[in-house]
Formats: structure tokens, C-alpha cells, sequence
């Protein structure tokens, strides 16, 4: 039986909680930018239960708007989006104006060749240099836990197909740390990301970022540490295991030349070092046969 085609191309996904001052313009220069293309498309607002005008502004503009009772949070938002759409393709933006529309053109010719499309931030488009240098760090330890080079971990403009973030969807956090788990879960599953670099434009009219750096920032580093036992637990639990094993080296090289004895401390480290050791075996193993589950339900759905 012929796959029914759905009624649109594109559905662009805007989370918007306050943004009452740029929601319009934004959705407006969508709309220009992708009146030269054969794609049709379909503009989402989700109003994370906003305080001012956002929700009118959006379906003034001529967005779909969909509105939350309350407010649950960015992630969330995301996902009320991905649920919602009825493209093929989903591309997410911030409502606050950073990201500029004249990059989507780009986004959806790359789209072709990758399961997601990424726009990576230039070191002047984050919000100061402590930004700057948490994202830097943001994306090493990603990348060290992927195996993958990340330019930008944290960047909320991204395109993919919506049946792939269907299948990823349940892993994604309420929170503005979205991007990293989708990121993070994608690489792990072995789907492709590819980067363009896009210069991040200055929010739009009183609108401020709504991240905190210290708490969003362990809460990021939590989501690669919990993403990364999901899918790669051995790159965790390793460096962990050798680093008790050499702290009983030395520990044991120190009471050996100072007392010629091998003390209870030493042995309970080498012992944590081994049962940390084993426990990365196991769940190593127990992700191995997750992720065939996971590939196998996906090839019968397709």
C-alpha cells in the first residue's frame, strides 16, 4: 500500500516563552526565505505558557500556535513541536532572533546527505566570553564520549528528519539541555551530523537568555555523563577504573618503601578498580543488546 504524502515539506519548530518582541519578525523572515522554494512548509509556534503577547504575535504572523497550560520548559516545548508536525523534515529555531533564517536554504540541501543538519556558532556568537568557554568545554567532553567531533553541542538550530527524532524523542530532557541529549543520542546510534557555521545574531528587543550558566551547566554535563552510559558506558566507567588502579599503585608503592607492608587501602582501591572494571563490562554489554532491540523495532517500522 502507497505511503500516504504528507501535507507538508518542512515544519519549522519555534519554542517561545516571553518572546513577545521578536516572534513576529521571525516568522515573517522565514516566510521570505522560503518563498523561492518548491518546499511546502508549515511554521510552529509552542508558547511555553507565556506572560505576554508571544501566542497573538505568532498566529498574527501566521503561525500555527499550540500553547502550554503552564510552563514545563524549552525541551518540552521541542518535543509538543516534533510531535505536532506534519513534515517530513523538522527544523528547530530559538524564538529570541538569534538564528537567522537566511541559513535554512543551506540547512535543507545539506539535509540530503545527513541525518541532521547543525548550525554552529561562531566564537562571537555566544553570549560572553563564560559562555564561550563552557561550551568549549561542553564540547570536548562530548566529543571524547561520542568518539565524534562536536562543534557545537548546545546550538538549538538543527534540522533532521522527524521519524528519526521520533525514535530519540523519549530521551529528551525538558530542559534547554535538549540539544546536547539529541546530539549525544544521535552520534552514539551512529546517524550522521553535519555542522555549518552561522554567525548568531544579538537577541531582539528586552529578550535575555534564559540559561544558567552554573546550573544549566552541571545539569549539560550530567546529561553527557547519563547519555553516555546509555550508549557508550565503557567511555565512563574505564577512566575511572584505571584511575583507582593507579592510585593503589602508588598508594602501594608509598607503604611498600616506607613500612615494606600492603596495607587495607591499597587493596580496596585495586578491589573498586576491578568491580568498577567489571560492573563497565556488563553494562557495555547490556547497551550492546539495547541498541540491537532499539535497531530492530526500527527496521520493522520503517
Amino acid at each position: 500500500m502507497a505511503k500516504e504524502k504528507p501535507e507538508f515539506s518542512i515544519s519549522f519548530i519555534i519554542p517561545c516563552h516571553n518572546e513577545e518582541d521578536s516572534i513576529a519578525s521571525l516568522v515573517g523572515r522565514i516566510g521570505k526565505v522560503m518563498e523561492d522554494r518548491d518546499e511546502t512548509f508549515e511554521i510552529i509556534v509552542v508558547d511555553d505558557a507565556s506572560k505576554d503577547g508571544t501566542a497573538e504575535a505568532a498566529e498574527a504572523a501566521g503561525a500555527r500556535v499550540i500553547s502550554h497550560p503552564y510552563n514545563i520548559g524549552n525541551g518540552a516545548s521541542v518535543k509538543t513541536g516534533i510531535r505536532a508536525a506534519l513534515g517530513e523534515t523538522v527544523v528547530m529555531m530559538d524564538g529570541d532572533g538569534q538564528h537567522p533564517p537566511e541559513a535554512i536554504p543551506q540547512f535543507l540541501d545539506t539535509m540530503g546527505d545527513h541525518d541532521m543538519v547543525v548550525g554552529a556558532r561562531k566564537a562571537s556568537g555566544h553570549a560572553g566570553v563564560h559562555r564561550f568557554l563552557a561550551n568549549t568545554i561542553y564540547n570536548w567532553l562530548a566529543s571524547y564520549v561520542s568518539k565524534s567531533r562536536i562543534l557545537d553541542l548546545t546550538s538549538g538550530f538543527r534540522a533532521t528528519r522527524k521519524a528519526t527524532a521520533m525514535r530519540h524523542l523519549y530521551l529528551l530532557p525538558n530542559t534547554f539541555s535538549y540539544p546536547t541529549t539529541i546530539t549525544m543520542s544521535y552520534l552514539r546510534s551512529g546517524l550522521t551530523i553535519k555542522y555549518i557555521p552561522i554567525e548568531a545574531l544579538p537577541r531582539s528587543g528586552s529578550s535575555k537568555s534564559k540559561i544558567r550558566l552554573f546550573a544549566d551547566g552541571t545539569r549539560f554535563i550530567l546529561i553527557i555523563t547519563r547519555v553516555a552510559t546509555i550508549y557508550s558506558p565503557f567511555r565512563v566507567f574505564l577512566p575511572v577504573s584505571a584511575f583507582l588502579f593507579a592510585m593503589g599503585c602508588v598508594h602501594y608503592i608509598y607503604t611498600f618503601m616506607t613500612t615494606h607492608r600492603f596495607t587495607n587501602m591499597s587493596m580496596l582501591l585495586f578491589m573498586s578498580s576491578l568491580i568498577i572494571f567489571m560492573l563497565g563490562i556488563v553494562s557495555e554489554q547490556i547497551s550492546q543488546i539495547r541498541m540491537d532491540r532499539t535497531e530492530g523495532t526500527d527496521t520493522e517500522t520503517r
